[in-house]
């Protein structure tokens, strides 16, 4: 009984750590675009192993993250032209700021990611 506990505990925190990378690369990422790619690709990866899992939330969230970013990426950057683009690559930048410290924060306090 213990021993399928202990496998359990061990799939969980192999999930855990998948989440981790995830948001380590897409926080670089909202710096230098390639990691934020890497993170992505990471979390899509991933996710479907953490079914059930609180962790899959996190790396739903992380896929989430980088798909909206890039929409408003591209909205932004076709914006530019008429100034508000700057406004919006902004926006969308502290929006994703946002969202990957409070996945990490939750992460870290064992939390499901609200989806």
């Amino acid at each position: 009984m213990n021993d399928v506990s202990n496998t359990s505990s061990l799939v969980g925190s192999e999930y855990k750590t998948h989440a981790l990378i995830s948001y380590i690369l897409l926080a670089i990422g909202l710096f230098t675009v390639i990691p934020l790619l890497i993170g992505a690709i990471w979390a899509m990866i991933k996710k479907n192993g953490a079914l059930g899992s609180i962790y899959h939330s996190h790396l739903v969230n992380a896929t989430r993250v980088f798909w909206w970013s890039l929409l408003w990426l591209i909205i932004g950057g076709i914006l530019v032209y008429i100034l508000i683009g700057f406004a919006i690559l902004g926006i969308a930048w502290l929006w994703g700021i946002y969202r990957v410290l409070n996945g990490f924060i939750k992460l870290l306090a064992n939390e499901p990611y609200p989806l």
